[in-house]
């Protein structure tokens, strides 16, 4: 069994990553597999993902899991909100019974900087340029913001999104003292909405999750 780390955010949600060590067949025996998956590696990141579910909260029902076609997974009966991510040999979950939610874990590395022009807006460039004296900071600060727009995506659902345009940071970053880096972000596809994300980096990976309470319409959706 491999948790490697769990944060009970409240008493309705739960965030969790599961390291990957195992074989297919340890997960085959509580996963159903989705067809389509057929790589070996993203078909074990899918499972691993999945088994975390429930190892979350034991009556998640995995069997009831639909995929939209933005392929965001979800439940019908909306008894748990969840999303999932995967980063190398990791998984990670967020699920809450009352709060809309989103996750993202990614691997600390400078291809994320090699890319950055598309997804940062100006000033958030102009916020990064403050930590390039501190290039292993600035990484990780680099990171983080992919990773938050990452979890906002998910959060959201819907797809079709800017990530320069329709998130951006919206103040500056704070810490607290148990290392949790807070973002605070407008999302903006119509009506804006304030939102915080929050992050922590463990060695080579950047994990971010946010979550709004209740179900509520965003950008004209639920």
């Amino acid at each position: 069994m491999a948790l490697f780390y769990q944060h009970n955010i409240n008493e309705n949600t739960k965030l969790g990553i599961w390291r990957i060590e195992e074989p297919e067949a340890f997960y085959l025996e509580k996963v159903p597999l989705k067809k389509g998956v057929s790589h070996p590696y993203k078909r074990l990141q899918h499972l691993a993902g999945r088994f975390l579910l429930p190892t979350l909260y034991a009556d998640f029902p995995l069997e009831e899991i639909l995929v939209a076609d933005t392929r965001k997974p979800f439940l019908e009966s909306e008894q748990y909100h969840f999303s999932i991510s995967h980063g190398g040999n990791f998984a990670a979950a967020i699920v809450s019974s009352h709060s809309r939610v989103g996750v993202d874990i990614e691997l600390v590395s400078s291809r994320i900087v090699a890319i950055s022009h598309k997804f940062l807006h100006y000033n958030e460039k102009v916020f990064l340029n403050a930590w390039t004296h501190l290039p292993k900071i600035h990484l990780e600060l680099t990171t983080v913001l992919w990773s938050a727009k990452e979890a906002i995506y998910k959060w959201y659902g819907h797809g079709e999104l800017d990530f320069k345009q329709h998130m951006q940071l919206n103040g500056p970053i704070t810490f607290k003292a148990d290392e949790t880096i807070v973002c605070p972000f407008v999302f903006q596809k119509r009506e804006p909405v304030q939102l915080t994300v929050e992050a922590r980096i463990f060695d080579q990976l950047a994990l971010a999750w946010v979550m709004t309470e209740g179900n509520t319409e965003v950008g004209g959706r639920k």
